[in-house]
């Protein structure tokens, strides 16, 4: 896949089928937005591209910082793990968030070389969100490309969408959340040293450094697949503070994984939540902190003993 970012100036020389969004989430909405893709390129030869903005465009009109479900790293690894020949992180500068609807399209058709644009019903884009999959269609005739609109998908009665699998992540539906992924949800990050609390009590574990802006799940202790390069393992990670380690400690993300003992310091991780086991608790002593992560990691073998 190749990724452009960090400039207005992007070309495609080749022909190209497109859909473009914030795709916070990517949930399976967007998976058929991205099969869609797949089968333009398999039928018609047309490259595939992925067209979002570096930052959530809300974020820059309200001013107002949205924690998101994927950050921009985690996206660039679902969309290659997905197949996309091009990913455009388009910077939301004062001239993209003012150019008017026409012009947005076209300048977006004729630089990438657009022969096909595939869009939800609900997609809108260009000043004040004035856009829609209906001008889309108005302009095809007049710049020679084809519109695909797909109808949003449904659960519950309600779309899927971003906000509704943030409310399930904020209420700790985790299992409700990755229905509506598709996926498990996950963080992604570096690996880094911790205070090694874990290592004295004979349950070390792996701190990550996450970026400030990931939506995390409520504080507590999930049943958790970790994966280290190409291999998964399970494991059981600790959201929170600690509470139970004296200090003023940061919210964080800590993971023992079962029979595992490499050094991944500085290591790039990913780690995905399957199932609540319990919230976080302070202990009145490091064995009583000992004696429940142990019963822990026992109901989290046991658990994926019954699911897989």
């Amino acid at each position: 896949m190749e990724f452009i970012n960090k400039t207005l100036d992007f070309h495609v020389g080749e022909p190209s089928v497109i859909t473009m969004g914030k795709f916070d989430g990517l949930h399976r909405g967007h998976e058929t937005l991205i099969e869609i893709l797949k089968e333009k390129n398999a039928s018609e030869g047309l490259k595939s591209i992925v067209f979002t903005f570096d930052i959530p465009p809300k974020s820059e009109v309200t001013g107002v910082e949205a924690k998101v479900l994927t950050t921009n790293e985690e996206k660039r690894y679902i969309f290659e793990e997905a197949g996309v020949d091009y990913l455009i992180e388009c910077p939301f500068t004062k001239k993209v968030m003012c150019m008017e609807p026409r012009a947005f399209v076209e300048w977006i058709v004729k630089s990438l070389n657009v022969k096909c644009i595939v869009v939800g019903n609900d997609f809108h884009f260009g000043h004040k969100r004035a856009g829609d999959y209906q001008l889309l269609q108005e302009m095809s005739k007049e710049l020679s490309y084809e519109v695909i609109v797909l109808n949003k998908l449904k659960e519950d009665n309600r779309d899927i969408s971003s906000t509704f699998i943030r409310e399930e992540i904020a209420k700790g539906n985790i299992k409700k959340a990755n229905h509506l992924l598709g996926y498990s949800y996950f963080v992604k990050g570096k690996v880094v040293h911790g205070k090694k609390i874990g290592r004295t009590i004979g349950i070390p574990t792996v701190n990550l450094i996450l970026s400030e802006d990931k939506l995390l799940p409520p504080f507590g202790v999930y049943a958790t697949r970790i994966q280290v390069k190409d291999k998964e393992y399970f494991g059981v990670t600790n959201v929170g503070r600690k509470p139970t380690i004296a200090g003023n400690n940061p919210i964080g993300v800590e993971t023992y994984i079962i029979d595992f003992s490499q050094d991944v310091y500085d290591e790039i991780i990913t780690v995905r939540f399957t199932e609540f086991l319990r919230p976080e608790k302070k202990f009145d002593s490091i064995e009583d902190l000992k004696y429940q992560m142990s019963a822990d990691i026992i109901k989290t073998i046991n658990y994926y003993k019954n699911v897989t």
